[in-house]
């Protein structure tokens, strides 16, 4: 007999396996270091961690490193976990790679160069280049110096010929770099001895990352947030994924998860997500937004705002605004604000101020 799930059901145990729950946590515990952090914009990666009660004092260091991986973005990872992470982020398939790097994959072809085969050329060239912490555009501009042509396009907005962007990124982490915390433009800096795993660990692979974290999920769910082939991911499909139906749609998850899904209690916390928290990159946005005019002003092609989770919900929207030392929260809200959920707001805002080591001006809310 298949599973019959709620919404409210499936967003529940979204927030738990994420850790929103407001659950003690450790960096060696958080679940979603498993899958990657994306550390884009200034509440990224440290701050999607902080909500969920994990404490990093500092950037980068021992404990956390930045690299591109998943669609090309910065992600944090446990520093030991990267040989791992870089065999479980890299390309399934020539099909997959293809995907991956966009349009450099038709000049690359052609030319008759295989896009995996461009991937180990550019990612070589790289460890050749970056023999100690050097910027982005300088490590371009030496790339476009080595690389034939069909590794290289004109770029309007730069005013300049250098190598397709997708390739650069996607190839740093197999030529064993890491981007220094806190760098704007990025620097790129090697990994002494650092050498890709020889296999994937359950623990990393992300076809299961994404059911453990967004399911129940679907084959082309999973395929659109890594970039990839639904082919390839119908091939890499967990056996042990059950199927369940969430308001009469078929989807998946981990069998070890069943259990938590259907017992999962009702979420109960109130937390402040920065723009391109994991929690908001799940490919079935209609489910976590229904309402299409409040999902496009969540996720806007410029400017995304961050999202206020309340219960497990989407409640609204935020945006910060900072000048010198203080800071000041905008809140759109779309439910009701009782007295309690300002205070759990405005103590969310507290925090984020103390993260960014300014003082909180005021939080101002819209209905």
């Amino acid at each position: 007999m298949v599973d019959k799930v709620t919404r409210a059901g499936v967003l529940a145990f979204r927030t738990s396996a994420q850790g929103l729950d407001g659950a003690a946590a450790t960096l060696a515990g958080t679940a979603v270091l498993d899958f990657g952090v994306q550390d884009t914009g200034p509440d990224g990666g440290l701050w999607a961690l902080a909500v969920r009660g994990v404490g990093v004092a500092v950037p980068g260091g021992d404990q956390l490193a930045t690299v591109w991986t998943l669609r090309g973005a910065p992600h944090l990872y446990r520093r030991g976990d990267l040989p791992a992470v870089a065999a479980a982020t890299a390309p399934f398939s020539e099909a997959d790679a293809t995907k991956r790097i966009f349009e450099a994959g038709r000049s690359l072809r052609a030319a008759g160069i295989s896009s995996l085969t461009a991937l180990g050329a550019v990612a070589e060239a790289l460890r050749g280049v970056v023999t100690a912490p050097m910027v982005k555009g300088e490590v371009s501009r030496r790339l476009t110096e080595l690389m034939p042509p069909p590794y290289l396009r004109a770029c309007r907005p730069c005013q300049a010929t250098h190598l397709y962007e997708q390739p650069f990124r996607l190839a740093a982490l197999p030529a064993g770099l890491e981007l220094r915390a806190g760098t704007s433009p990025p620097v790129l800096e090697p990994m002494p001895g650092f050498a890709r795993a020889a296999s994937v660990p359950e623990r990393f692979d992300v076809v299961r990352c994404y059911l453990r974290l967004f399911g129940p999920a679907t084959p082309k769910q999973v395929a659109e947030f890594l970039d990839a082939p639904v082919k390839d991911i119908r091939a890499r499909w967990p056996s042990d994924a059950v199927e369940v139906t969430v308001d009469g749609e078929r989807r998946w998850l981990l069998a070890e998860d069943r259990g938590r899904l259907l017992a999962a209690p009702p979420a109960r916390a109130t937390r402040l997500l920065g723009p391109y928290d994991l929690f908001l990159q799940a490919r079935d946005r209609a489910l976590l937004v229904p309402d299409p005019a409040r999902a496009k002003s969540l996720w806007p092609v410029l400017g995304r705002p961050g999202a206020v989770l309340v219960d497990g919900e989407i409640g609204g929207l935020w945006r910060p605004r900072q000048s010198g030392g203080r800071l000041r929260v905008r809140v759109t809200m779309w439910r009701p604000l009782t007295a309690a959920l300002r205070g759990s707001i405005t103590a969310e805002a507290e925090r984020l101020a103390a993260f960014r080591r300014v003082q909180l001006a005021g939080v101002d809310v819209e209905e």
